[in-house]
């Protein structure tokens, strides 16, 4: 059984999203961490809210996980002190696969990231996990409907624009950064466009939902 520490949030999760069971072919157990908002973990780094998630992990662990991920990618600064609180595998984010992607694709610049908040994700969370600056960074747009509904945690919001906006994104990625050869996914949200994106790039796409299926293996 697979734990995922779940922000506390309403949006749609349409398959392939991490917070949607469906989206592995094994059991999950989801752990909601109250007021633990988007704005509160992008904007404000999850302050005063670690002993929190690491509550959830343990209490995951504890009610037979056999491995935990979270639903933000942004909880990557966190990542040290929640894996030291457990004894099964953790990976707070997909940025955890960045030292492997270095490694098969030629190096940072060769690595792509998409994210929720190009503003909000800085050298601390990539350093965490062995990542770096020189991966090219795009930033779901502040006036998008990904950022009305998902960062601002509204419970309707139109999917269909939102997965256009994510390929748009991805598209304008390659096209600024041709030397990017993998792509991806920071935020927990993209995984439902990653063939899409990889259909659409021609480059292989990574993601929080595929390493937890690793974890798993």
């Amino acid at each position: 059984m697979l734990g995922i520490v779940m922000l506390d949030t309403v949006f749609p999760r349409p398959l392939g999203d991490i917070g949607n069971p469906a989206t592995f072919p094994f059991p999950t157990r989801l752990h909601k961490v109250s007021r633990a908002s988007p704005q509160k973990v992008i904007f404000e780094r999850a302050s005063g809210m670690v002993d929190d998630f690491v509550q959830a992990a343990r209490d995951l662990e504890s009610q037979g996980c056999k491995a935990i991920v979270t639903s933000c990618g942004f909880l990557a600064l966190h990542q040290q002190i929640i894996a030291a609180a457990v004894q099964v595998p953790f990976a707070s984010s997909s940025l955890c696969w960045l030292p492997t992607l270095y490694l098969a694709f030629g190096g940072a610049r060769h690595v792509g990231i998409l994210t929720a908040s190009s503003a909000n994700l800085g050298p601390a969370h990539l350093a965490v996990l062995g990542g770096s600056m020189d991966s090219p960074i795009a930033g779901m747009p502040v006036d998008s409907e990904f950022a009305r509904v998902i960062v601002g945690n509204q419970p309707q919001g139109d999917m269909q624009r939102i997965h256009a906006e994510m390929l748009a994104l991805a598209d304008d990625l390659v096209a600024t950064q041709p030397q990017v050869r993998a792509i991806l996914l920071e935020c927990t949200n993209m995984p439902p466009v990653a063939q899409a994106i990889a259909q659409r790039t021609g480059r292989p796409v990574f993601d929080l939902v595929g390493l937890a299926r690793q974890l798993m293996a």
